[in-house]
């Protein structure tokens, strides 16, 4: 659907449109000639650039970009922000950060993670045995911590008394009283003094997608009889001094501020009443929560957040040396598991538009003296639209282009009538669009016509591999155009991915105000690619995505931004090809070419094709075996 030109467009116009300042946190921005830039303090560099790098190395659309600085800022800035709060309240605690690698578990990411947190002893939180594996396999600073939550059998247990043999300070959070006796075993067994934490159920709600951690009926952590069971047990065993640690998660993307302050002051009276009981508290992990503001309202809702980082961090600072103030109690340290705000931002979706759709008419034809009554009477509605009527007109169309449709279907109306009908249909529609504009209150069946008529843009991605939260749980991620900024967009489109899905789809964006059903894009050129980027995807996405059509994981690009304005590729990952994905879902993709071999052997014997066309289709089957699972130019 077209928008009305404005030639004074500006750059300017286009940041203020897709809101790239207010959700950026200053890690992207807009060249003068209408580019995306990934930006550090002292450069920025146009996405466009690195993807004509890509191309010349032969990575195509779709891609994750990785961009390693800004990982390794969004490290500095949590650590140094804990920092700074902790000096300017006078905190007598530290902070150390820990990073659940379920968040994002791809181990160029894990493996950066553990480089740039070196400097900070920043951590891992892990909840099954492989992430153990790849914790220790990757962390190199002893002292460094681990966070170890979830169900622990007796080789999860002994992985990690082994890291505390490793130099690693290496805490079993107790989930259900069941997985005490087999640390106490284990620890004896190996003559190794084990760090115990307990996760205490919070009564404290908070706002947001993911606030059923809190509760009664939260699935993890122990009640208060059981909590006490623990300190029991451990004072039998003459062990309550392992119990170093109190963890209490709210939730994951928490979008009030007020929230983690009352689940602090919560949490405090449990770690208060352990410390009376004589538990050797000194730690207290506080879990995730620390959101991302996705749409950079900076309000209390799903997609945003309340609060600034250093907010989040003096917050959490003052409300525990206040309250443990009061109770005259040391202060712990400071631990939580911010993995979403850690690694959203270094990660942007890139594709190419394939094809668009628009819902516009044709030119239509002169009317004619026999023409079908049902063309006449559409004519004399769009010659009578009428702002007062135009429910009326809106009812009338769809009445007489229903009514086409039927007399086509009974061989009543031929097929150029039924296309003239169409057209006719779509061009009262636009124009009660155009008149809806005018108008202070539109009428309640009319409100979503203007999304109706929207341009479908056809996107070289699938959904369902690389944004699944968008189909599962109404996430939304800033989506934009990379480039044509200092035009104008002319068009109002949704965006349609490649699988044969119709969920396969995003028709929910960010506004500027409130969320929008189209995004406003530019025509394509011809002979010209058109490349979207989905941006803040670092957290869940490759993780969760599934072979929906079998395609498969995208390529990967990690680069680096240099000073002098140019970047390095420090690392590419090819994506899955076709006979990836097949072996993935069980076939033998070397049986499968014996297979389709035959089948060209039996069609040479019995005359349907050459032998040399057998060998030629052969190696086109086998080289689409190797070739990329999305549509290649």
């Amino acid at each position: 659907m077209a928008k009305s030109q404005n030639p004074r467009w500006t750059v300017k116009d286009s940041a203020q449109l897709y809101g790239i300042d207010r959700w950026a946190n200053d890690y992207f921005g807009l060249s003068d000639d209408g580019k995306v830039t990934a930006k550090t303090l002292h450069t920025q560099v146009p996405l466009l650039d690195i993807i004509e790098g890509m191309a010349e190395r032969d990575l195509h659309m779709p891609v994750i970009l990785r961009i390693e600085n800004i990982l390794d800022a969004q490290i500095f800035r949590l650590n140094e922000a804990f920092r700074q709060a902790i000096d300017t309240l006078g905190y007598a605690g530290t902070y150390r950060g820990v990073y659940p690698i379920k968040v994002n578990q791809q181990a160029q990411v894990v493996e950066e993670i553990a480089d740039f947190g070196k400097r900070y002893q920043h951590g891992f939180e892990v909840g099954s045995k492989p992430e153990m594996i790849a914790a220790l396999s990757t962390l190199e600073e002893p002292g460094s911590l681990i966070i170890c939550n979830g169900y622990k059998d007796e080789e999860f247990i002994e992985l990690g008394l082994q890291a505390v043999k490793l130099g690693f300070i290496c805490f079993f959070v107790i989930e259900t009283p069941t997985e005490l006796p087999i640390i106490i075993e284990r620890s004896k067994a190996l003559d190794v003094k084990p760090y115990i934490g307990v996760r205490v159920k919070m009564t404290t709600k908070v706002s947001g997608h993911w606030n059923t951690t809190s509760g009664d009926r939260s699935v993890f952590g122990l009640t208060t009889t059981q909590l006490i069971e623990v300190v029991d047990k451990l004072k039998a065993e003459n062990m309550l001094d392992c119990l170093q640690l109190l963890h209490c998660h709210l939730g994951s993307q928490i979008p009030n501020i007020q929230d983690i302050r009352n689940g602090i002051a919560e949490a405090c009276r449990f770690y208060a009443d352990l410390r009376a009981e004589g538990a050797a508290l000194s730690y207290i992990d506080l879990g995730g929560g620390l959101a991302v503001d996705y749409s950079g309202a900076e309000r209390n809702e799903e997609q945003s957040r309340n609060y600034s980082l250093i907010e989040y961090c003096e917050d959490i600072v003052d409300t525990l040396k206040q309250t443990l103030d009061q109770h005259k109690m040391p202060h712990p340290t400071i631990v939580t598991e911010s993995g979403r705000a850690t690694v959203a931002y270094s990660s942007v979706l890139l594709f190419n538009i394939l094809d668009t759709n628009n819902f516009e008419p044709t030119a239509l034809p002169e009317p004619k003296e026999d023409d079908h009554p049902l063309l006449k009477q559409m004519r004399d509605v769009r010659a009578e639209l009428n702002p007062r009527r135009l429910q009326e007109n809106y009812n009338d169309t769809h009445y007489y282009r229903n009514e086409a449709r039927e007399q086509f279907r009974r061989g009543l109306m031929d097929l150029r009538s039924r296309s003239v009908a169409e057209n006719l249909f779509l061009d009262i529609l636009h124009a009660i669009t155009a008149l809806l504009e005018t108008m202070d209150r539109v009428p309640q069946d009319l409100e979503g016509l203007k999304q109706s008529l929207a341009d479908i843009y056809y996107g070289n991605f699938s959904l369902f591999q690389s944004l699944p939260d968008i189909w599962a749980i109404d996430q939304q991620f800033p989506i934009m155009p990379i480039h044509r900024l200092d035009e104008k967009p002319t068009r109002e489109a949704v965006i349609a991915d490649i699988t044969c899905d119709c969920d396969g789809k995003i028709d929910s964006f960010i506004g500027e105000y409130e969320t929008q059903k189209t995004l406003s894009l530019h025509p394509l050129k011809e002979d010209e690619e058109y490349y979207i980027g989905v941006f803040l995807v670092g957290a869940y996405q490759e993780t969760l995505g599934d072979l929906h059509n079998l395609f498969g994981d995208t390529n990967v690009v990690s680069v680096r931004l240099n000073s002098d304005g140019t970047y390095e590729f420090v690392k590419e990952i090819h994506g899955d090809t076709i006979a990836d994905v097949l072996s993935y879902v069980e076939y033998q993709p070397q049986s499968m070419l014996v297979n389709y071999r035959n089948t060209a052997e039996r069609a040479v014997r019995e005359g349907r094709i050459t032998a040399r066309e057998r060998t030629e289709m052969i190696k086109s089957f086998n080289a689409s075996m190797q070739g990329y699972t999305y549509y290649e130019k």
